[in-house]
Order: C-alpha cells, then sequence, then structure tokens
C-alpha cells in the first residue's frame, strides 16, 4: 500500500506503463525492465507523490525520466518501424485491408520525432490531459500543444489518400 493509494491503482497503471515503454524503448525486453524499475522507484518513494490523483502522471513521468536518464534504446528509438511491432496491436475487425491501413499508421506513428511521437500517444492512446503530458515530460503545456499539432500535421501529410482516419483528440 502507497499510503493513501492502494495497490489496486497502481497495478491498473501497469499495461499503459507497458505500451508507452514499449515505445519508447522499441524492445519488449527493455521495456519490461523500464517498467519494473519505474514500479520499484514509485515504492522507494513514494512519499513524494504529492496528490493521490496524479499517480498515473507521477509514475509516466518516472518512466519517462528513467528511459531519459540511463539511455535505453536510443538507438533503437532511430530505428524504423517493422512488421514486428504490429504484433502488439491486432486487427479487431480480421479485415486485411483495415490491418494494412493500421500498419501505416503505425509505420508512420514511429517515423515522428520522438517528442512529438511521445506527446501523440499519451493524449491519443493514453488518454492523458495536455496538463498531464506536460508533467510526464517536463515541458510547457504550450510545447505540448505544439508538439501535438506538428505531429497530427505530419501524420495527415504522410496518411493522406490512404483512407486512414489520423488520430484525433481535443482536450
Amino acid at each position: 500500500m502507497f499510503g493513501c493509494v492502494s495497490d489496486l491503482e497502481i497495478e491498473a497503471q501497469i499495461p499503459a506503463l507497458r505500451r508507452f515503454a514499449r515505445s519508447l524503448a522499441r524492445n519488449p525486453d527493455d521495456a519490461d525492465e523500464l517498467v519494473q524499475d519505474t514500479l520499484l522507484q514509485a515504492l522507494s518513494r513514494w512519499r513524494q507523490l504529492r496528490r493521490p490523483e496524479s499517480i498515473r502522471a507521477w509514475l509516466f513521468q518516472i518512466l519517462f525520466n528513467l528511459h531519459r536518464t540511463s539511455g535505453r534504446g536510443r538507438q533503437r528509438d532511430l530505428a524504423r518501424f517493422t512488421d514486428d511491432d504490429c504484433a502488439d496491436h491486432p486487427d479487431p475487425t480480421g479485415d486485411p485491408t483495415q490491418a494494412l491501413h493500421l500498419g501505416d499508421t503505425l509505420a508512420a506513428l514511429a517515423r515522428l520525432p520522438q517528442d512529438q511521437r511521445i506527446a501523440l500517444e499519451l493524449v491519443a492512446m493514453e488518454d492523458m490531459t495536455y496538463e498531464e503530458v506536460a508533467r510526464v515530460t517536463e515541458v510547457p503545456i504550450g510545447t505540448v500543444m505544439s508538439r501535438l499539432s506538428r505531429a497530427r500535421e505530419r501524420l495527415r501529410s504522410e496518411l493522406e489518400g490512404s483512407n486512414v482516419t489520423p488520430l484525433r483528440r481535443l482536450k
């Protein structure tokens, strides 16, 4: 138990932490290690959590800082999208055309600059607010908004004409 934060609240964040870690590390083993390190650090510093309602952003911030300071995956971040990345994102419709579009979208997302990709993933996929993303990445909200705008525009231009709906979410 983390003081007034329950184990279940932390456990509920693990799937999202794993998705984000996989996106950063580009390797399932490194991502799992990053999540484990995040949880260990959270355990050792739980008293630093100022507001229990911000546990999600706090855990993501720890994970992001561990990735940034450890240098994990820096070379892998430069790697291009591979078909293995689609394995974590099965096509729910079973439609091969939709699977191709999903692959195109994931490839375009992987080609975004890391700062833009992180902002877009946290907002569109992890449903974080701009304020939470700003806290996780330690940049002003205006910078988050700018990165999101550039990421969406780049995805839009890359996916134009491919019958793929770009990721959109306004907060």
